[in-house]
């Protein structure tokens, strides 16, 4: 396909894009992608302009088929995304320059990798450059401090790098399944002092008398759901806010053919006491919520880790991603995985500036990475558990 008789237009919503066309673009295992996940996200309010979320989504066609979109927002803070950015809004503030508004291309509240630059299957490279140079272009005619590419698959990153995007790096912990039988299996890969941690922890959580069960989209109610919402909502409440994605999304998500919502109860008596919202792809397990009314004795690490990982070995799922940060997931046996965005600032003394910090943050990301990869439980003679 030649990259001629392209034309761009911004959406200021997902429903103004056919969800069929939009879903044509996507690789398999991205349910925080899919057109049903953003449009949601918008039409429940946890994404407006209300919430510092102000869609501006990019399509481009050819002779009138869509080709190449990107999902975009118009951010007037930093919260939700993952990619921590405060320093550079700060130092913005210092030299009397505005770091807000800016564009940020991201699935709002989900930090796994995931394509930002859709392109229809028999598309080039030209299309994902042409997308890039409509947003900068954008970025330019309405005066945004810069734009962000957050958590980008390996051939976006080097395709940012090559259209000259600042490249940050970072590290989250992921869990590779290697063809376990069960979670038996898996546990003796682990070193026998690692693997009797394991043991009793989740020993802990039955001798509090809870159990878990794990429910399926297609097969939740409304009361599971509400509980579910209730539980996670915990955590948010004790860091100071509402959660990102309101009750109405997950109503509303649930709902959906198809739904990619797991979760994950925990019950003491028959009732719920804690719980985790995952994802799931075709091939990939996403954790994004957990709560609990209660502080109980590794209750979170059986809730979130090692009931997702139960649930990816009965299912034949190959990853699962729990989220980010959390150096106790490498006891549990989540191993470090290399993340990365691409970001572009219209200042050019900001960008060499910040250009420098990424070089040398980096170079902390591959210090830390190398170290950290020296505790994962796994026996050493048990080979690469991310292979």
């Amino acid at each position: 396909m030649t990259e001629a008789n392209l034309t761009a237009k911004i959406h200021s919503a997902m429903a103004d894009i056919p969800a069929d066309e939009w879903d044509s673009l996507l690789a398999p295992g991205q349910p925080h992608l899919k057109h049903s996940f953003l449009n949601i996200a918008e039409t429940s309010g946890s994404v407006s302009n209300e919430t510092g979320w102000q869609p501006c989504h990019i399509t481009l066609r050819q002779n009138g088929r869509l080709v190449g979109a990107m999902p975009l927002y118009q951010k007037s803070h930093s919260w939700g995304e993952f990619i921590f950015d405060w320093s550079w809004a700060q130092a913005y503030q210092r030299a009397g320059l505005p770091y807000y508004p800016k564009l940020v291309s991201a699935s709002p509240f989900t930090p796994a990798t995931s394509q930002k630059l859709l392109l229809a299957s028999d598309a080039g490279i030209g299309i994902q450059d042409a997308l890039l140079q409509v947003a900068i272009g954008f970025a330019k005619e309405h005066r945004f401090s810069s734009l962000h590419l957050q958590f980008l698959p390996e051939d976006e990153r080097t395709m940012a790098s090559n259209s000259g995007l600042l490249m940050r790096k970072d590290c989250q912990f992921h869990w590779f399944n290697r063809d376990y039988q069960d979670f038996g299996d898996f546990l003796a890969t682990f070193s026998s002092k690692k693997r009797k941690n394991v043991n009793r922890e989740r020993r802990r959580v039955r001798e509090a008398g809870i159990e878990h069960r794990i429910v399926h989209g297609d097969s939740l109610t409304e009361t599971n759901m509400r509980d579910a919402w209730r539980l996670c909502s915990y955590t948010f409440f004790a860091r100071g806010h509402d959660p990102y994605l309101n009750l109405d999304f997950f109503l509303a998500l649930m709902q959906q053919p198809d739904s990619p919502l797991v979760v994950v109860l925990a019950e003491r008596a028959g009732a719920p006491v804690a719980a985790a919202i995952l994802l799931r792809g075709e091939d990939v397990l996403l954790g994004r919520y957990w709560g609990s009314e209660k502080d109980y004795h590794s209750l979170h690490f059986e809730t979130c880790y090692y009931q997702g990982i139960d649930y990816c070995i009965a299912e034949g799922i190959q990853r699962y991603e729990p989220g980010t940060q959390g150096e106790h997931k490498i006891a549990r046996g989540f191993v470090p995985t290399e993340t990365g965005s691409a970001h572009w600032l219209a200042e050019p003394a900001f960008a060499d500036a910040i250009a420098d910090y990424l070089s040398r943050e980096a170079e902390g990301v591959d210090a830390y990475m190398e170290g950290v990869t020296q505790h994962v439980p796994y026996r050493q003679d048990d080979g690469d558990p991310a292979a």
